[in-house]
């Protein structure tokens, strides 16, 4: 069996066309192919063998260089915004119900307003509208955005004027709530929010650690001479008398606070840009139990930016839902943590320990704190107590470890569970694999056997029902599963694994699923301009998941493995050729289907490269 390659049934394989290369003769020479290979053997010359041979060699002066450019992997780096608006052609919110008469309409408060206020003007400008209904308005009995929805046509009267119903009540709320107020943001950028719980519980975690530092040194220097009755005396000694408070029982604290029972559930991982709200419903409704948010970063989240307070944003139908954080700092981290304890509407709180981006482990965050554990024994320490008086939960998401010859999360999985977490979930590969090589699995199981209480999640390579039914037999300690890009690739995924069978939709019914994703993403980003274009880039990002899936009836061994790469193919008709083209064009084409037309100068490339086959 070909290690790597999903093998699609003869009827459907595209013929491959093989270019022969010219035999040499004296009739017909190749001496250009000769000079190239020649050139590039030059080039490539070293004065040590391949297999010896390093990342870096020496300049004539002593200085290190690259062997060759290093590549930048995950990511495309160098990409640019596929769309941008000019902030002249978007019309004042003042003037979104059109042209009302004076007295009758609000009136713009700002006096170096950057956005229009000719509606006649910005009609005329207006790109043609979407054909097709306004979701908004179909759903909430009128559109927020006026005469700058795209599909205005539905809501706008003969004036231009946007239509109410007759029981109107003023409301600019959207159909999901963002909990950044302007208040609060005010408060937040001018470093005026009340912090003192969360500095005190810090400082007191931070005092412990300390004071718990020379009694280990003298104890093993005590133990070390055989004098093991004075070892024993500085525990005696450090331990606080009179009345105990419950401030000090952690380990107490953590048990009583469980009221989410985490075992034998579906969990669909934090995913950056691509595991957005409008995503997360998709989800919901194929059946997961847990979402959680994508990464957010603690400094923007104490500093008010409204970027990433959206990454906080729930739907009503997450019944089980959280937002994961990451940071390098215990302060900021707990100082997170009690700001959306207190204004969002979460049910827990996670903290990124796995991140192998360059950018966030340089910083000391991510995988790196897991070579900083005093940092992390404190962060954990003081963000599970904090959550604890909102009675919110705090749980850990983690890798293997950060080095491939150097796996420490069976060492570490014991102090989480010490120091207040209510689940762990291990990534199967380390910080230096990323999303390369298959995730491990037994490993994984070894990590859950040292936990006593706390369920351990396991995340990896699942990728069908099959994947979760061998990894739960293959697992016992294992408590549940978290999927990431098998969702991304396929989110049915939780439906398969729910009824026990692995299904085959057709290539209509996943182009419903993109239609019910882009009515989402305009609710979630709005309907006008600039939310259609959002609700476009980010329904190309999933596309550069998605089009890895094979339809379940066109594999001749099913079913497809995260890790195989298919030949190349046609599908069943038409939308499922063109819904597995690896090329963005072609995706560009499916996003017309449902949003219209692209804007001038609109040009996509992915975020996430989506190669790690």
């Amino acid at each position: 069996m070909d290690d790597g390659i999903c093998h699609i049934k003869a009827e459907y394989l595209i013929p491959r066309v093989v270019v022969e290369k010219p035999v040499e003769s004296a009739e017909n020479p190749t001496n250009g192919g000769n000079e190239i290979l020649a050139a590039e053997a030059k080039e490539n010359e070293t004065s040590e063998p391949p297999e010896k041979r390093g990342r870096f060699d020496e300049h004539p002066d002593g200085r290190k260089r690259h062997d060759k450019k290093k590549k930048n992997r995950g990511q495309n780096k160098a990409r640019q915004l596929p769309f941008k608006q000019d902030d002249a052609l978007r019309l004042c919110k003042s003037l979104l119900d059109g042209n009302i008469p004076e007295g009758e309409g609000k009136k713009c408060q700002n006096a170096n307003c950057r956005f229009s206020h000719d509606v006649d003007k910005f009609l005329q400008l207006k790109p043609k509208d979407i054909d097709g209904k306004c979701y908004i308005y179909s759903t909430k009995g009128y559109c927020n955005f006026g005469v700058t929805c795209r599909f205005a046509g539905g809501h706008l009267d003969e004036n231009n004027r946007n239509v109410y119903p007759p029981d109107y009540k003023a409301d600019n709320s959207m159909l999901v709530s963002t909990w950044l107020s302007t208040d609060l943001q005010h408060i937040l950028r001018k470093k005026k929010y009340d912090f003192s719980k969360s500095t005190k519980i810090v400082k007191k975690f931070e005092k412990l650690q300390q004071d718990e530092k020379p009694d280990k040194s003298k104890s093993d220097e005590q133990a070390a001479n055989g004098d093991e009755e004075n070892a024993e005396e500085p525990k005696e000694e450090s331990k606080p008398t009179g009345p105990v408070t419950d401030e000090d029982l952690i380990k107490l604290r953590s048990a009583e606070r469980k009221h989410i029972d985490f075992r034998d559930k579906l969990y669909l991982s934090p995913l950056t840009t691509v595991g957005n709200l409008p995503f997360r419903r998709i989800c919901k409704e194929y059946g997961v139990d847990i979402t959680c948010g994508e990464m957010a970063c603690a400094i923007p989240i104490i500093n008010g930016a409204t970027q990433e307070w959206a990454l906080t944003k729930r739907h009503a139908s997450e019944d089980l839902f959280g937002v994961q954080l990451c940071g390098h700092k215990p302060q900021l981290v707990t100082y997170a943590a009690q700001i959306i304890a207190e204004k969002a509407d979460i049910d827990f709180i996670d903290l990124n320990i796995g991140c192998p981006i360059d950018l966030i482990f340089n910083q000391g965050g991510g995988s790196a704190l897991l070579r900083r554990q005093n940092v992390l024994q404190v962060m954990v320490q003081s963000c599970s107590r904090v959550l604890a008086d909102y009675g919110k939960e705090f749980t850990v998401k983690t890798r293997m470890g950060i080095y491939n010859n150097k796996l420490i999360a069976h060492e570490i999985v014991p102090k989480f569970e010490e120091w207040g977490a209510s689940l762990i979930t291990i990534h199967g590969r380390t910080k230096e694999q990323r999303y390369t090589k298959r995730a491990d699995w037994e490993y994984l199981q070894r990590c859950a056997a040292q936990a006593t209480s706390v369920p351990v999640y396991g995340n990896g390579d699942i990728f069908c029902y099959n994947d979760y039914e061998h990894i739960r037999e293959k697992c016992p300690n294992i408590s549940g599963v978290m999927v990431g890009r098998g969702a991304l690739i396929k989110p049915w995924l939780f439906r398969e694994i729910k009824e026990r069978k692995n299904l085959d939709p057709s290539s209509s019914e996943r182009f419903d699923m993109l239609k019910r994703y882009v009515n989402y993403g305009l609710e979630h980003w709005g309907s006008d301009t600039k939310g259609v274009e959002n609700t476009r880039r980010f329904l190309l990002e999933w596309q550069s998941f998605l089009y890895r899936y094979v339809p379940y009836g066109l594999l001749e061994r099913p079913p497809q493995r995260i890790n195989e790469r298919p030949e190349g193919y046609r599908g069943r008709d038409d939308l499922e050729t063109l819904m597995a083209s690896p090329n963005c064009n072609d995706w560009v084409k499916l996003s017309e289907m449902l949003l219209g037309p692209v804007p001038d100068g609109f040009n996509f490339v992915p975020k996430h490269k989506a190669n790690a086959y």
